[in-house]
């Protein structure tokens, strides 16, 4: 049929508009809200982003404490382990006391026999002292007999000569005066011979009594030597801590030095924060510090103060220091260890081990 009716128009939807309209004001909501959050961020980091620093390159450390031996020896019993928690003064470490003992014999034996024979140098030197005396009164009754025999020939060669002595009695008397002479020169020398030996005994005696004499004194110092290497069979725990090396065995013979156990304080651990020298402008020693463990999260909270900051850069004291003189050098923002010192009671209620993460921040105005 040639009338028939045309296709009508699909009409345009009166919707659109109205939609239009709605979304408009979301956008303007969602950019206020946009610009609102920006301008809160800026005012906070405008008020508060100066007042403090902050770093999640931070490590827990302590320091440690290194046990070695002090004699050689054979290890005799050893009953510690790798984390093991010991107080200062417990056993760690029995060592075989076998040689020690002997030599601690054998000092005390010397000493016995140093402190006898001084004890006879004093006892000698009043034997010593009568014979320098006999000695002397030797030497005057020796030139008495010289003096004689020396007045008797001047006499008989006097009368010689008016034939009044014959001449075997002038040679009686000059064989009497050398004989004299001989026994005055013998009764001398043993004298000084007395009074050498006497002097010699005084120099050994004089000025101190038997214990305090160096030889008594040496023979005693080689016993307290001897007692404590026998001490040191037995090594103790020298701090409170945790055993985090432990590198000996029974039957092992350890030398003089070799490092034994290795106890490490964690009541005393403090974290070394690795800031950018950027962020170090206002930090200074005493400002509080507060820090999060990843160990604990954030819902436990440690807090600190710094103590000190590192001379240098990591780099700076690295083995092999970094060369920045060369043509294609790049800057790289360094960092600087500050170490900051935790609240023993936090640490006490929540402890912490060597080498755990932290996140430190530093409030460096207003502090």
């Amino acid at each position: 049929m040639s009338d028939a009716n045309p296709p009508a128009e699909t009409p345009v939807s009166a919707a659109s508009p109205k939609a239009r309209s709605r979304r408009g004001p979301l956008f303007m909501i969602f950019g206020g809200v946009v610009l609102l959050a920006g301008l809160a961020f800026g005012a906070y980091t405008l008020i508060e982003g100066g007042k403090s620093v902050k770093t999640d390159n931070a490590y827990v450390d302590a320091p440690s404490a290194a046990v070695t031996a002090q004699i050689a020896a054979l290890v005799k019993q050893a009953d510690i382990h790798d984390t093991q928690v010991v107080k200062a003064g417990d056993v760690l470490i029995v060592l075989d006391d076998t040689d020690a003992r002997l030599a601690l014999a054998q000092a005390e034996a010397q000493l016995d026999q140093v402190t006898r024979q001084v004890s006879a140098y004093y006892s000698n030197d009043t034997t010593l002292a009568a014979q320098a005396s006999a000695s002397a009164a030797n030497v005057g009754s020796a030139q008495a007999a010289y003096d004689k025999a020396l007045k008797a020939y001047d006499d008989r060669k006097a009368l010689v000569s008016i034939g009044a002595v014959s001449g075997e009695d002038l040679n009686t008397a000059k064989a009497a005066l050398d004989q004299a002479a001989s026994a005055l020169t013998a009764a001398r020398a043993q004298a000084q011979a007395a009074q050498g030996q006497r002097s010699a005994n005084a120099v050994l005696i004089s000025g101190v009594g038997v214990q305090d004499n160096p030889q008594v004194v040496a023979a005693r110092v080689k016993v307290d030597q001897a007692k404590l290497d026998l001490d040191r069979t037995v090594i103790r725990a020298p701090i409170s801590g945790v055993i985090a090396k432990n590198s000996v065995e029974v039957g092992q013979r350890v030398q003089v030095s070799q490092p034994l156990v290795t106890i490490v304080p964690i009541d005393s651990a403090y974290v070394n924060a690795n800031f950018k020298e950027v962020q170090l402008k206002d930090v200074r020693v005493g400002q509080p510090v507060e820090l999060t463990a990843d160990t604990y999260g954030h819902g436990v909270k440690f807090h600190g103060k710094v103590v000190g900051l590192s001379s240098g850069t990591g780099s700076a004291f690295a083995v092999i220091p970094a060369q920045n003189a060369t043509g294609n050098w790049i800057k790289v923002v360094q960092r600087l260890p500050v170490r900051i010192a935790l609240d023993p009671k936090e640490l006490k209620d929540h402890p912490l081990r060597v080498g755990m993460s932290m996140e430190a921040k530093i409030t460096v105005k207003g502090s």
